[in-house]
């Protein structure tokens, strides 16, 4: 998701500093929402699900960490609590319940920003992650790396352990080039001991099993002096 489409929902009774904190989340890009209550926060949280959360826990009505609980018990979304040095106890307290980091008043608002990139690109890592564990389907052939099983026009094709690693981390970047160094650090764990020519042997056989014409490749393709790429 690019950043100009998240969300942030700014959980502050304190109208000046919930009018800064927008400010410098704005310029960074983000969309905004402001609640200056738990209850408040509620109903917007119920009407759309913001992609992070930057809470006060000192509120009226419903405090921070009932608001920190009731959010934990609806959604993961990501939680920055706000705090005051004599909060210790209960920032820990949001933290056991789940929230994901904490700034303590009173606090730089660019520190703040820096917070909310950070939660939110291990946010998108672990979406990523996640993410890469879907089938890739290309025209004549399907990759499954929850099966690992590969087929060529409907045909499955049987791969070493490592041949099937290498061809999803090529297939999962396509166009991406790879070099060989970055072939055998992402698949085999290490550059250092691993001789360079391992890569090339297993190119080799991938082709033979999942090209038509394994001399003039079209989907696994040497970039000359570079290394290699998925031709989707």
């Amino acid at each position: 998701m690019d950043m100009s489409e998240k969300r942030i929902l700014i959980v502050e009774d304190e109208p000046s500093i919930a009018e800064v904190v927008s400010l410098y989340m704005k310029r960074a890009g983000y969309q905004v929402q402001i609640a200056v209550d738990g209850r408040q926060a509620m109903t917007i949280f119920e009407r759309q699900t913001p992609d992070l959360v930057i809470l006060d826990l000192m509120l009226p009505e419903v405090d921070g960490l009932a608001l920190t609980r009731w959010l934990r018990d609806c959604s993961d979304v990501p939680i920055i609590m706000v705090t005051a040095r004599r909060e210790e106890i209960d920032r820990i307290t949001g933290l056991e319940m789940g929230a994901d980091d904490y700034v303590v008043k009173p606090f730089s608002p660019q520190e703040l920003v820096s917070r909310v990139r950070a939660v939110i690109r291990r946010l998108g890592r672990e979406q990523s992650e996640a993410e890469s564990d879907r089938s890739l389907s290309f025209d004549g052939l399907t990759i499954d790396p929850r099966t690992r099983v590969v087929t060529v026009k409907e045909s499955e094709v049987e791969l070493t352990a490592k041949e099937f690693d290498v061809l999803y981390l090529l297939a999962r970047h396509p166009k991406q080039v790879f070099t060989r160094d970055q072939l055998l650090e992402r698949v085999w764990g290490g550059a250092e001991y691993i001789d360079a020519g391992t890569v090339t042997v297993h190119m080799r056989r991938l082709r033979e099993k999942i090209e038509a014409e394994p001399s003039k490749p079209q989907r696994l393709l040497t970039v000359w002096g570079v290394g290699y790429k998925f031709e989707p």
